[in-house]
């Protein structure tokens, strides 16, 4: 037994042994190599060469000085952080995939061995969410499993830096969350508990960090356009409830509040019997009433618009135009002048088929009243109702694809389409082009391609 005991502590001692050998190897300085100066010589050279902007000229002396020493002097991670840019400058320039591949291997290798040699210093987590960084943007097809990969990087990240992370790393880690639950690898609970943690630190930096306020605001912005994808399935009625209903109690009576909060409930699935909803429609309701017999009875005051419609009612349609242009004229409110131009291009493009007019029309229109999805929902209905006089097959589909941009836009930036915008992306995705059309073409998915006819975008090509 004793005997026994004596091999295992043997063996544990050489494999401790064998790793502190490696640790060694991998954090060695100048002072510790027998050609310390040879490696303090190349050193010099690549980092001249650096400093000149000369990194393919680097790359010899950086590849000696960090054989070498891959720890430099032992005070400082030049030879990590150099290499990385460095093998960056090689990876852009690089046509092979197995030496991109190599290169990749690297870059995340030296990442891994600044951590090992140099991340006790309060760098492991900013290391991490740089390495991640780089494997999001530019290399997660040369990394197995990349979502698993991220997600393992990120959360450990925001574990070990909190509030100090950087920016940059809220819009991949939305996007790794927002996959992983699509994916089915992660529940509800942990896609809220990521969402809530990163908003957290977003408005923790805006509020207390003037130097990155504005860079989170732009970042938080961004990354909950991310998690815009899930939050109907993450989020429920309830969820809601808690998280409106203090702000409503703060400013019970602004219009603006209220009907805010109706649209953010029902959005969420929110059904009339909820009590909160039901109060907050009874006052929108009484609201209302109040403020549409003002606003009838001034706007029969021999209104423009109000003489518009009747014209429309009766079919006199190039009427009815000239009527809204006069009170589009007229108002000095831009949401009620958005609104005038938007019936202007409606009649343009639905009736009287000036689809060039309208469009123009529709667009400014949305100009005049920002994150307004209606225009674009009108764009993409005219490009879809006259695909089919587009031309070949092909210039039809594209128009095809130019509609769905342009209800995928209205879509992005107005909650009040976005049922209709989705239903009519799914109504026409069976009319996108298929593979073999573009493989004629010489055109395959992510590539651009101009429509023709009088639509004249250019759009992006997706497939069946």
């Amino acid at each position: 037994m004793k005997k026994r005991q004596n091999l295992i502590l043997a063996g544990a001692v050489a494999i401790f042994s064998l790793f502190s050998v490696a640790l060694s190897a991998q954090c060695g300085t100048f002072d510790e190599s027998p050609n310390g100066e040879d490696g303090l010589v190349a050193h010099q050279i690549y980092r001249d060469a650096v400093k000149a902007g000369d990194l393919a000229g680097a790359y010899e002396n950086w590849e000696t000085a960090y054989k070498i020493a891959p720890a430099a002097n032992g005070s400082n991670y030049l030879h990590y952080a150099d290499g990385r840019k460095i093998l960056k400058d090689k990876f852009g320039k690089a046509t092979d995939e197995a030496e991109k591949q190599t290169l990749v291997d690297r870059i995340l290798k030296l990442y891994d061995e600044q951590v090992t040699c140099y991340g006790k210093n309060g760098q492991e987590a900013y290391l991490l969410g740089r390495k991640a960084y780089d494997v999001f943007y530019y290399y997660q097809q040369y990394v197995t499993g990349p979502d698993d990969v991220l997600q393992g990087m990120l959360e450990k990240t925001v574990k070990l830096a909190g509030n100090d992370i950087e920016d940059i790393i809220l819009v991949p880690y939305a996007t790794v969350v927002v996959n992983q639950f699509a994916a089915e690898k992660m529940d509800k609970a942990g896609a809220r508990a990521a969402y809530d943690q990163l908003n957290a630190i977003a408005d923790h930096n805006i509020a207390n960090n003037a130097a990155t306020a504005e860079r989170f605001k732009q970042a938080k912005e961004s990354m909950n356009g991310v998690f815009v994808r899930i939050e109907r399935n993450i989020f429920d009625c309830a969820y809601f409830v808690n998280k409106l209903e203090p702000a409503y109690r703060q400013d019970a009576d602004n219009i603006k509040v209220i009907e805010n909060t109706i649209r953010e409930l029902k959005r969420q699935g929110c059904e009339a019997s909820e009590p909160l909803l039901a109060e907050l429609e009874g006052k929108y309701a009484a609201w209302a009433q109040k403020e549409n017999a003002s606003r009838v009875a001034t706007f029969e005051a021999n209104n423009p618009a109000s003489i518009a419609k009747k014209l429309y009612d009766q079919g006199d349609h190039a009427g009815a135009i000239a009527k809204y242009q006069e009170a589009a004229d007229a108002e000095t409110n831009p949401e009620k002048k958005a609104g005038y131009m938007f019936s202007i291009a409606s009649i343009q493009g639905r009736k009287l088929k000036k689809y060039s007019k309208a469009r123009s029309t529709a667009l400014a229109a949305a100009k005049m009243r920002p994150n307004w999805g209606r225009p674009y929902m009108l764009i993409g209905d005219l490009y879809a109702s006259s695909a089919r006089s587009c031309g070949s097959d092909w210039n039809q589909r594209l128009a095809v694809l130019a509609a769905i941009a342009k209800y995928s836009h209205a879509r992005s930036i107005d909650p009040s389409v976005a049922d209709e915008a989705g239903n009519k992306i799914g109504k026409y995705a069976a009319s996108k082009p298929e593979k073999k059309d573009g493989f004629m073409q010489g055109i395959k998915a992510g590539d651009t391609a101009k429509v023709g006819c009088w639509i004249g975008e250019t759009v992006r090509v997706s497939f069946k």
